[in-house]
């Protein structure tokens, strides 16, 4: 089993942000960097699948680096590129998430967040106007998504535990 922190890539290193010098897959890559999703620990099943899946979403768009190549399959079909490095997705209790967010914004991290208006929306303009309509004090977390140098993102999950 792979360390939380390490993943195995045919290069053995990718543009700066992780650090190793593996030799064709034969040895395991420490990222600099780290993607973490959080979850309130109160959530139902597909909500948890649902918004880890809206929360690393925008990671790409706001982070390109995160993007690794284009995958092929041995018959030259091509599919989508997807993040180059594991995403951890943690749990904790309603003000762990909220503790997350405020250490998230204060250390500048690049952040998504997810709140429970968000369930009842059916569109990206109005789950756009349901964050929009709130304080960010006041924001009902229930998922959080953080990308940063691996350190910051640590300090940021404290009291948050691995998603079983």
């Amino acid at each position: 089993m792979r360390n939380t922190y390490e993943t195995e890539t045919e290069s053995g290193t990718e543009s700066g942000t992780e650090s190793g010098t593996a030799v064709a897959g034969s040895a395991p890559v420490r990222f600099d960097t780290k993607v973490a999703v959080l979850l309130r620990d109160d959530l139902e099943s597909w909500q948890r699948l649902n918004v880890t899946a809206f929360l690393v979403s925008g990671l790409g768009t706001a982070v390109p680096e995160v993007i690794g190549e284009p995958y092929e399959d041995a018959d030259s079909t091509a599919y989508l590129p997807m993040l180059r490095q594991p995403v951890l997705v943690f749990e904790g209790a309603k003000e762990t998430v909220t503790a997350a967010h405020a250490r998230a914004l204060s250390r500048s991290l690049t952040t998504a967040v997810f709140t429970a208006d968000l369930f009842g929306t059916g569109n990206d303009r109005d789950n756009r106007a349901a964050v929009r309509a709130v304080g960010r004090d006041a924001l009902d977390l229930v998922g959080l998504a953080v990308y940063g140098p691996r350190n910051a993102v640590d300090k940021v999950l404290k009291g948050a535990r691995m998603h079983p």
